[in-house]
């Protein structure tokens, strides 16, 4: 079932040990935002998938990214977040990871969802219904299956 959260308030989302985002709901108008993002526009065709996820991941963050906690500048600072802070916070390896599957997995698990077997009669499944009608046993066929001749 398709659960919908009709308050669209922003989440936390932790990130790394101390470290969190405050981040708007991934709706359908800031992932049209974002693919229209130039930067995301300006990655050239001849560019691999690696960077074309890097540049949308880091245009999605700058529109979703409200507020955080646990991020500071060389000094230990702690820092507002902004375009260039955003960037540079994703450009930490495990962050991005964790970005990309606690925030933006989440939209595209529902794109997996309408990929999904239908569910079985028994197990985790159940609810699934036959597609095929039952055999009638009173009417047996009425030749035997030919076979490949044994030689």
């Amino acid at each position: 079932m398709l659960t919908l959260d009709l308050t669209n308030a922003p989440r936390w989302h932790d990130l790394a040990p101390g470290v969190r985002v405050q981040l708007r709901p991934l709706t359908t108008a800031l992932m049209v935002a974002t693919r229209a993002d130039p930067e995301v526009e300006a990655v050239p065709d001849e560019a691999t998938d690696e960077t074309r996820a890097m540049a949308f991941a880091k245009a999605l963050a700058r529109r979703a990214v409200l507020d955080w906690e646990g991020i500071g500048d060389a000094d230990g600072v702690p820092i507002d977040p902004s375009p260039e802070a955003i960037d540079a916070l994703l450009d930490i390896w495990p962050i991005f990871e964790a970005f990309q599957l606690t925030y933006v997995s989440k939209g595209l698990l529902l794109e997996q969802e309408k990929n999904a077997s239908a569910p079985l009669p028994s197990g985790n499944s159940a609810g699934a219904r036959a597609t095929a009608t039952p055999a009638n046993p009173a009417r047996a066929a009425k030749d035997r299956a030919r076979t490949a001749p044994r030689g």
